[in-house]
């Protein structure tokens, strides 16, 4: 099997980052399932994807959230 860089590079992503469900990513903001839906249709919840019909999050998606958060707190 031939790999290039670019497909090596996506690979260690994939192998570090684990998908998230809904009700992980909502005990990782102390929210509510329903409150974490609430947030996905006003656009303000980390960034998911629908994969094979259901909503997922990367967990670096919503580490990085958290601390974009943070640091608009402290702006």
């Amino acid at each position: 099997m031939i790999t290039t860089p670019g497909a090596q590079a996506d690979q260690l992503t994939m192998e570090r980052d684990r998908l998230l469900f809904a009700d992980e990513v909502a005990n990782m903001l102390r929210r509510s399932p329903g409150a974490l839906r609430y947030m996905v249709h006003a656009g303000t919840a980390p960034r998911s994807a629908k994969i094979a019909g259901r909503r997922m999050w990367r967990e670096s998606d919503v580490n990085a959230w958290l601390d974009a958060q943070f640091a608009e707190a402290d702006a």
